[in-house]
């Protein structure tokens, strides 16, 4: 079952008061609202599961994990297998988790994109693919809304000389903290015309034309999905004061220092687990002994508990 699914079947079947998410159920949402920041972790350090063969968990490792998931939408494992190149070791522990349905996005290999510094042209001119910082998003804003990102893992094979750090923030914190400022905030975040990307073209040639959507959306299991990046570049927001507002007060958000937002560097052989969070880069160096390399698998589901 989803976690996100659980955690709502849970909340509803112990309050008996609905989906938290909905606007118009404010006491589900205060009751949920509790049990969400009860006991939060305080910091990076609380996420971290120490595990022996990310491609065989163990019992107790693979509750760590997912206690950490259903409770913030992330963990961050610690394995043992160093620098090695493998792809199957982030694919395997990505199946433990029953994902298996891989975002066969442009720029990957099977599925699993390398994020490394190109020289080529063409993949080059990709921010993911420089040293540059990548700032605020969740991954695949711009899929069509029947092919959102669910699951984002992220596995270091080697890290860069000096920075490459990631801001992580669970996406449900920024619903929090929108909606306890102003529940129209969401009302406008949820309008299927809140955001706009704009169509890629390379070369004279349309590869994804424009695709308008909300930022937060209730999916069918009932669990709440966000869609966001902090490029202006990338995106057109709707041109009303209401969604000005709310897109200015969540990036302050995202600037500011709050306790919610956790910083970590993934060095070989960590890995980042998450149900597609917000997250961001740091810009990075390198030298020859230090080719900072990840990969990234994306998943149309999230993470399931069994």
């Amino acid at each position: 079952m989803n976690t996100t699914m659980q955690t709502i079947k849970q909340f509803t079947d112990k309050y008996k008061l609905g989906n938290p998410f909905e606007l118009d159920n404010e006491k589900a949402y205060q009751a949920w609202r509790e049990d969400k920041l009860d006991n939060y972790p305080e910091n990076i350090e609380n996420l971290i599961v120490e595990i022996k063969n990310p491609e065989n968990l163990s019992t107790t490792e693979f509750e760590a994990i997912q206690s950490r998931i259903l409770k913030t939408n992330m963990a961050v494992y610690a394995g043992t297998t160093g620098n090695d190149p493998d792809k199957n070791i982030p694919l395997k522990l990505a199946e433990q988790f029953n994902l298996t349905e891989l975002d066969d996005n442009m720029g990957a290999d099977d599925g699993i994109t390398s994020l490394k510094v190109v020289s080529d042209k063409r993949q080059g001119s990709y921010i993911p693919y420089t040293d540059k910082p990548i700032h605020w998003h969740t991954d695949g804003y711009y899929n069509l809304l029947d092919y959102q990102i669910g699951a984002l893992f992220l596995h270091c094979v080697s890290a860069a000389l000096i920075g490459g750090e990631n801001a992580l923030l669970d996406h449900e914190i920024a619903y929090i903290h929108l909606r306890d400022n102003n529940p129209d905030f969401i009302t406008a975040l949820m309008k299927n015309d809140a955001m706009t990307i704009p169509e890629n073209i390379e070369n004279g040639k349309e590869i994804r034309p424009i695709r308008t959507g909300p930022v937060f959306s209730i999916m069918p299991e009932g669990n709440l999905h966000m869609r966001y990046t902090a490029r202006t570049r990338s995106i057109k927001w709707k041109d009303d004061a209401l969604t000005q507002t709310a897109i200015k007060y969540l990036d302050e958000f995202l600037q500011s220092e709050s306790p919610y937002i956790y910083r970590a560097t993934l060095q070989s052989g960590q890995g980042l687990i998450s149900n597609n969070i917000l997250h961001d880069r740091s810009g990075f160096e390198e030298d020859e002994k230090h080719k900072r390399l990840l990969y990234r698998l994306r998943f149309y589901k999230r993470i399931n508990k069994t």
